[in-house]
């Protein structure tokens, strides 16, 4: 019961403090403003008419006979004239002692007389006074005593001053005094109070537009005491007089500044929607040049400028706040345009009424008010802010406790030895109802789990591990994914089951890396398998490759389906593990090839291992149902070395499984280290590489094999260019694997643009030492062919060299020409067309249809070899030699016979009429500089009984043309 009455009692006396105590003191000062007496009580002042003349050079007895005749007035305006003002006004009660209160601020000096003696009664600068001259209030004060009636004054102005002359009794004077100090002391100590304020809401609440507003608040401050004349102090000490006016100055270009600035801080986001950007640019663009021209400019000089920079900017904002509040409504935004507004309207009020000499305007509103309403407003403002602020802050806190409780990851909080602080409903689900404030991490994760958690989070700031947990209800190991930091003495951390999803991630990397199926690896996996080993191995551990290819593995699907197929593809990689030890591997890289990395194995072994394989494959059936396959393997194996390329191994032992597919090596072929292909290959790779550049390789040159005509073999040298290409060593590389290497990357036009540009080149440097050549040939392969880029090429080739492009004799295999006749047909029309001749090679190798010959305008049929070498003992292929230059002859072309390799062939192809042969009997290629030094193709021929025949070949028993006694060939057979 006492502890219920003491608690009634705390909250009475929380409620009388916090909410009836201050209402009774708001409603006591109402009624002090209302019915007490002022404390600073006065009978007031009278405002005396005055003469006034402005002139320069006057006494004061000139000055008082000029005054004599102007009509008095109840103040009058400088007009920012910096003239001598000469005034005079009369006591309006001359009995008593009386204070004359000047009221400008503006005054720069004031220099009084007696009016009726013109004796001088005082004088004030603004660094001083002397005599009965005093400063008062805001600007200057004149002391008479009793008796003195006329008074004759001489003022000097900066600015917009309005003059005018107040009449005090000593007394009235002095408590006015006093009033208007304290009043400067109120407002100087509010805003200061205010600004203090609001600049520790800026640190507390971490904003930048709070100081911008406090600093707002400040100048406003300065803005007030300028206006109402007390801005000659600042915290109660006396500015240096001679800082003063430009201190003004710069105040108002401040002020002007930080309006523009904290206007556009503060309704940053609402200026983005409410458009018309070009116009807050404009007053942004003014502030730095103004508060230049604030330093620079007299004061004369910079008033009207800022005065017409303020009307225009101030009628800007005024628009943008409306637009605002009309757009974007708020709380905080109309008190916050409630305060920039009054503060705002009253310097353009304050303006006008200067610059139109309106004293009742300045009376009624100016920067003093403003400053106190404005000041108000933006404490209202920043109240409801903060107001704003606290309930979004609360509104969160309760969004992120449900988020909290409802977030399926777990979360935790532990303190330093383990022991859960407190956790959300997700880790219950996961962990268990055991896991309440005071069970320990290591119940659930172990000693390891708890060691490696802390470890993370003392050398980590957010460090994330994976753990074993506690299993699953089926008894099934479960996985969890930690993330935690060491924060305020506790860890904080959340929870996460990742089983189902270290499952899934498991069963993509054994996808990713293994064909679905067979289960061994695919590509990816067996080229990862193979680049460890290869950066793994070493001499003494030594890695070998093997390239698996299956034979005639196709039929089964063909014939018998694919499920079939995959059930032996099944089989057959079962046989191949059952070879292989533990870190070998397989991977199937093809429909029905496979890919063995052999690490840590020799090249003998893995020889041993391979045949084990190609004998395990064949030696029984593969049962599928109640059928059997018999499906045999090929094997190309590879010994690696260190700086092997996966690429070149795997095309390398491809290269060898073909091998042992195609020749007699019981189904297997070995590459060891120092083999003679490996080497080939690694040329190959060379050359492909510097042909993918778009570059021929270094070391091509041409040879030339002559082309003897067999019906004036003295008197023609003819020959065909051959490729070849010299290593860095000097030897010299088929010409094969440069055709081959062209191939496989695609560049045979390098290779045929480097040779037909190297051997025009030639011909033009040499052709006027060639009397005897009609033509030169030169293969084209394939691809060229059907390159229109190429042949665009060739034919520009063509143009540029004219006077031999006639010589030149293009050869087109006859198995190429016939794959696209149509376009065959337009390459030989537009080489021909630059005077360059066609011939059709291995003519007769193919499945030739002799009617296509009518639609390719060719000028040479170049026979295929295979009919020339040994033709003599094969008749048939003298009657089809003989039948083919029959039919060239009938279509206008020549002929040419290739591989003749003995004088008994030469002789038969005279008697058959063969235009031209070429072979080794004839001569083996020659160099360019042989060429040149021989008259005739004749000449190169080192068999006496040929040359001697070649010598007589026109006498008349061996005539060409002659009848061919067939029998004597058959015999010969």
């Amino acid at each position: 019961m006492n502890e219920r009455i003491v608690t009634r009692h705390e909250r009475l006396l929380l409620w009388a403090s916090t909410w009836l105590l201050p209402i009774l003191i708001g409603l006591l000062s109402l009624w002090a403003l209302v019915a007490w007496d002022a404390y600073y009580a006065s009978s007031g002042s009278t405002m005396l008419p005055v003469r006034v003349v402005s002139a320069d050079n006057l006494t004061p007895g000139e000055a008082r006979k000029l005054l004599e005749s102007e009509a008095p007035s109840a103040n009058f305006n400088t007009k920012l004239s910096e003239r001598p003002f000469w005034f005079s006004f009369a006591n309006h009660d001359g009995a008593e002692p009386a204070v004359f209160e000047f009221t400008s601020r503006h005054a720069r000096t004031i220099t009084c007389w007696d009016g009726d003696n013109l004796a001088k009664l005082g004088e004030a600068v603004e660094f001083g006074t002397a005599g009965a001259v005093v400063k008062g209030k805001a600007g200057f004060a004149l002391y008479s005593e009793a008796g003195a009636s006329h008074f004759l004054c001489r003022a000097s102005f900066v600015g917009p001053a309005r003059q005018s002359v107040l009449q005090w009794s000593q007394p009235d004077f002095v408590q006015s005094s006093q009033e208007f100090h304290r009043n400067a002391g109120l407002l100087d100590g509010g805003i200061l109070l205010l600004a203090a304020f609001v600049l520790v809401t800026a640190i507390v609440l971490k904003k930048g537009s709070y100081v911008l507003f406090a600093a707002w608040l400040i100048v406003n401050l300065r803005m007030g005491a300028l206006s109402a004349g007390w801005d000659m102090q600042w915290l109660g000490r006396a500015i240096p007089s001679e800082w003063l006016p430009q201190m003004r100055l710069l105040t108002v270009a401040l002020y002007y500044m930080l309006t523009v600035t904290l206007f556009s801080s503060l309704f940053r986001d609402d200026l983005e929607q409410v458009g018309y950007r070009p116009l807050l640019r404009f007053a942004q663009l003014t502030c730095i040049p103004l508060l230049a021209l604030s330093v620079i400019l007299p004061y004369p000089d910079f008033l009207p400028l800022i005065w017409i920079s303020t009307g225009l900017s101030s009628t800007v904002l005024v628009f943008f706040l409306v637009r605002i509040l009309k757009f974007r409504p708020s709380p905080v935004a109309w008190w916050y345009s409630a305060s920039i507004g009054v503060a705002l309207f009253a310097s353009l009020y304050e303006v006008l009424s200067a610059a139109l000499g309106l004293k009742g305007l300045l009376m009624a509103l100016n920067s003093v008010t403003a400053a106190l309403a404005s000041s108000l407003l933006a404490a209202l403002a920043i109240a409801e802010q903060v107001r704003q602020e606290q309930r979004r802050r609360e509104e969160m806190q309760a969004e992120l406790a449900h988020t909290y409780e409802a977030i399926p990851i777990g979360l935790f909080t532990l303190d330093l030895n383990g022991n859960f602080v407190s956790v959300n409903p997700a880790i219950l689900d996961m962990l268990g109802e055991r896991t309440n404030a005071g069970s320990n991490w290591r119940q659930h994760f172990g000693p390891a789990g708890w060691i490696a958690l802390h470890d993370m989070v003392h050398q980590k700031k957010d460090g994330e591990l994976d753990l074993d947990g506690p299993t699953g209800e089926a008894g099934e190991l479960r996985r969890f994914h930690v993330k935690a930091t060491l924060a305020r003495g506790k860890i904080e951390g959340s929870l996460q089951d990742i089983t189902q999803q270290e499952r899934a991630n498991a069963e993509l990397r054994f996808i990713a890396s293994n064909d679905r199926l067979t289960k061994v690896l695919n590509r990816h996996g067996i080229e990862k398998a193979l680049e460890q080993a290869i950066a793994e191995s070493s001499d003494r551990h030594p890695v070998a490759l093997a390239y698996l290819d299956l034979d005639r593995f196709k039929l089964i699907n063909d014939l018998y389906g694919h499920t079939a197929g995959d059930e032996v593809l099944r089989q057959v990689t079962a046989r191949v593990n059952s070879m292989l030890s533990g870190n070998h591997h397989i991977g199937r890289v093809g429909a029905d090839q496979f890919v063995i990395v052999l690490p840590d194995t020799s090249i003998s072994l893995a020889t041993w291992i391979c045949r084990g394989i190609v004998e395990r494959l064949g030696s029984e059936p593969y049962q599928i149902g109640d059928k059997a396959f018999q499906v045999r393997g090929s094997i190309g194996l590879l010994e690696l070395e260190r700086e092997a390329e996966i690429r070149d191994a795997l095309s390398t032992a491809d290269r060898a499984c073909h091998e042992a597919k195609s020749g007699n090596h019981s189904g297997l072929v070995v590459l060891e280290k120092n083999a003679s292909a490996l080497h080939e290959r690694q040329v190959e790779r060379k050359l492909v590489e510097r042909l993918s550049t778009g570059m021929a390789p270094e070391g091509l040159f041409l040879e030339m094999q002559p082309i003897m005509s067999l019906k004036a073999p003295l008197d023609s040298l003819n020959f065909e260019v051959l490729l070849r290409m010299r290593d860095p060593d000097g030897s010299v590389i088929p010409a094969s694997r440069v055709i081959n290497a062209a191939e496989h990357s695609g560049r045979t036009g390098v290779v045929d643009r480097w040779v037909l540009q190297t051997l025009l080149d030639w011909l033009t440097e040499n052709g006027s030492r060639l009397p005897n050549t009609q033509f030169v040939c030169m293969n084209l392969s394939g691809a060229s062919l059907n390159d229109e880029r190429f042949a665009q090429d060739a034919a520009a080739m063509l143009q540029r060299h004219p006077a031999v492009a006639s010589r030149l004799c293009i050869e087109i295999t006859e198995s190429v020409a016939l794959r696209d006749l149509e376009n065959t047909r337009r390459f030989i029309d537009k080489v021909r067309g630059q005077g360059a001749r066609v011939a059709l090679d291995d003519f007769g190798a193919g499945y030739t249809s002799f009617s296509y010959l009518k639609d390719l305008p060719a000028d040479v049929l170049k026979i295929d070899g295979s009919f020339i070498v040994n033709m003599n003992r094969h008749p048939a292929n003298v009657a089809i030699v003989e039948a083919i230059v029959s039919l060239a002859m009938n279509l206008g072309m020549k002929t040419i016979a290739e591989w003749a390799e003995d004088h008994a062939t030469v002789r038969t192809l005279v008697d058959i009429g063969v235009d031209y042969v070429q072979g080794f009997a004839i001569a083996r290629s020659q160099s360019p500089e042989a060429l040149l030094a021989a008259s005739s193709a004749a000449s190169f021929i080192a068999d006496p009984r040929l040359a001697e025949y070649v010598r007589t070949i026109s006498s008349v028993g061996d005539a060409p043309g002659a009848p061919i006694d067939m029998m004597k060939y058959r015999e010969l057979h």
